[in-house]
């Protein structure tokens, strides 16, 4: 869990976005847009919510206003944990949320929310970018009509909040833990009831004792949920999401009646979000990390290395499990390890050079 040194994405943007449209040909009209967002966040809430809205804020200025969205949070039109179905349907044209929540829809969506152990954010964008994991992601959402953009990246998150101290593997057995995805997965494997739950309802569900520890992003999001008033631990590594990708999801028939100059805008403004959330998280999370400390009395630990261990191999298992059962798991997640282990050797000589500073 070694931590990476951020890598800027200006130049790769550029590049992304070429590859994508070739802006010397872009046929400009007067033809105008008025979309819904729907999105898996509270009003306002900071960083996710709050990139919603910048996102669509986006769109209008660069369109000279002919791309107006209008942001939802989550349960105004639709339920959090329901964006993919709205937007897959056609009732909604574009929805802003996570992939980590759709494994009973799209299993292999969740490589691209994380991989327990995996790639951080500036490696997972890398891949993604040049290494062939949009073009993937889109392929795996093209059976429900819907096209994925990468639009932030929340960077390392948090390993969760916890009532009792994690001593060993015994300590989880029995726990009831709001974690999604692969990290509810490899969880399960050592013993804790994993629960799925939208961002509004973790803080009531762990103040209450519904559940006994959940994670849910960072300090930065953690601090602004209050989450410290409910549990006294603060773990990490976040081990099970080492890269937090948020997505904007339109609506296939929606995105193809654009014409091409807001399609482009589309793409540009997604990769300019990724970027400025990936940066916003980096910046906030040691403040917000601070503040719980210092101000709040949280407890900060770290998991034991023998638990570490034990989830690692976990989540090993059961990458490979949904390999064997699915082929399109199997394709993505070959991508994704084989451009893994290439960038390694670099990460490790580009990090290694950080100590010498």
């Amino acid at each position: 869990m070694e931590r990476r040194k951020f890598l800027g994405l200006a130049p790769l943007a550029v590049a992304a976005c070429a590859s994508e449209t070739n802006p010397t040909n872009l046929a400009n009209t007067s033809a105008s847009f008025r979309w819904r967002m729907v999105t898996s966040w509270p009003p306002n809430f900071p960083g996710h919510g709050v990139s919603a809205a910048r996102l669509a804020r986006r769109f209008s200025e660069l369109s000279g206003g002919r791309l107006q969205v209008e942001v939802f949070a989550a349960g105004e039109l639709v339920p959090a944990l329901e964006v993919l179905d709205a937007v897959s349907s056609g009732a909604i044209e574009m929805g802003h949320t996570g992939p980590i929540y759709w494994r009973g829809k799209i299993p292999a969506a969740q490589i691209f929310g994380s991989i327990p152990f995996g790639m951080q954010a500036d490696e997972f964008n890398a891949w993604i970018y040049h290494g062939g994991g949009m073009d993937l992601w889109r392929e795996a959402y093209e059976p429900i009509n819907v096209i994925p953009f990468l639009a932030g990246n929340t960077g390392p998150q948090m390993g969760g909040w916890f009532n009792r101290e994690i001593n060993s593997l015994e300590d989880l057995d029995g726990l009831k833990m709001r974690i999604p995805g692969l990290g509810g997965d490899v969880m399960n494997r050592a013993g804790v009831l994993p629960v799925t739950l939208p961002a509004g309802e973790i803080f009531t569900a762990l103040q209450t004792g519904t559940i006994d520890a959940a994670e849910w992003v960072g300090p930065y999001n953690d601090l602004a949920f209050g989450l410290y008033q409910a549990a006294r631990y603060y773990y990490y590594p976040g081990w099970q999401e080492p890269s937090g990708a948020l997505e904007c999801i339109i609506s296939r028939q929606a995105y193809e009646r654009l014409p091409e100059d807001l399609k482009f805008i589309v793409q540009t403004a997604c990769i300019a979000e990724t970027d400025y959330v990936l940066a916003e998280f980096n910046a906030r999370n040691f403040q917000a990390l601070n503040a719980l400390i210092n101000d709040h009395g949280v407890e900060l630990k770290a998991f034991p290395e023998d638990v570490l261990q034990t989830l690692k191999a976990q989540s090993s298992i059961i990458m490979n499990e949904m390999s064997n059962q699915d082929p399109l798991v199997e394709k993505i997640y070959s991508s994704y390890m084989a451009f893994a282990n290439g960038l390694d050797a670099w990460m490790k000589i580009s990090g290694d050079a950080h100590s010498l500073y």
